[in-house]
């Protein structure tokens, strides 16, 4: 090959990755910088003069009793979802595969459904369904018991609880998708052999199933974790209004955002966002350790 071609093929390359590098410093890198700047002044939004202040935000948060019920519930969620997502999917995603269930396509696009529909209109939907008056669950409990029953799903101290099936609901349909995506690339000679060998469906799943999906599982576990640290405040601001009772149902998220566009502290919500990012780096770098396994290669 001439250098002529060389050069034509890396200048074809650059001519793809470069716009993707561009976006992806304009809409990410640079916004990252921008609050990490931010998070050392003393700024409301929308005054034009910054007061440097150094770590002062940063010592203020040490001494904020919302920070760590943010924290908390972040975790509660967190673990709440890969435990509410990881179990039911790939019990999902093994049945719609390997158990030749009849219309399986139309399951899965069922399933999907709810990664389509708005968060907004999720979380509207679902604080209907906990409503206390009206709602369908506790007017199923009253229909079952035949007593009226009243129970304020949302409105209590442990309603960050309440979320957690909304979350799941509403994004489940992803990981089922891509844990499929995965169980379909294992060659199905694997489980012949396994059949002839005489193994049972819980050995094939365990011995072949999921180490040959073990990437799409970490990359769901990932996936969980940085959208629900990062995102969860949707959620919690439309079924609970921004952090519920004594901020019960409070993230990181949704905290920031309060201090930022409720209470006009940029400054201090930048802070709350450079904590999220360290959160969330620490907690994937530890996750991404836990989870390394040898890559298995199929020959």
């Amino acid at each position: 090959m001439n250098l002529g071609s060389k050069a034509q093929r890396k200048l074809f390359v650059a001519s793809f990755v470069l716009p993707t590098l561009l976006l992806y410093g304009v809409f990410l890198v640079y916004p990252m910088l921008k609050g990490i700047y931010l998070s050392l002044f003393d700024w409301s939004g929308g005054s034009e003069t910054y007061n440097f202040i150094g770590l002062e935000n940063y010592k203020n948060m040490l001494h904020d009793d919302v920070i760590p019920k943010a924290i908390r519930n972040d975790y509660i969620l967190v673990i709440g979802k890969v435990i509410g997502f990881m179990i039911p999917t790939l019990l999902l995603a093994v049945a719609l595969t390997r158990f030749r269930i009849k219309g399986a396509g139309f399951y899965r696009s069922v399933f999907f459904i709810p990664n389509v529909i708005s968060v907004v209109v999720v979380g509207v939907l679902w604080r209907f369904i906990y409503n206390p008056n009206i709602g369908f669950i506790n007017s199923f409990i009253s229909g079952v018991t035949g007593k009226p029953f009243q129970f304020a799903w949302l409105g209590g101290k442990w309603s960050i609880f309440a979320l957690l099936p909304t979350s799941i609901w509403a994004g489940i349909g992803f990981t089922i998708i891509l844990l499929i995506a995965g169980i379909l690339n294992i060659p199905e000679s694997l489980y012949e052999s396994a059949n002839i060998d005489g193994a049972k469906q819980w050995q094939q799943f365990w011995n072949i199933t999921l180490p040959l999906a073990w990437e799409q599982v970490q990359t769901s576990v990932i996936w969980i974790v940085t959208t629900t640290l990062s995102g969860s405040f949707i959620i919690v601001s439309i079924m609970t209004f921004e952090g519920g009772v004594d901020n019960a149902t409070q993230v990181m998220s949704s905290y920031l955002y309060a201090q930022a566009f409720h209470y006009g502290n940029f400054s201090y919500g930048a802070t709350i966002g450079v904590l999220i990012l360290v959160i969330a780096l620490i907690t994937t770098i530890m996750l991404q350790r836990l989870m390394k396994r040898e890559t298995i290669e199929l020959t």
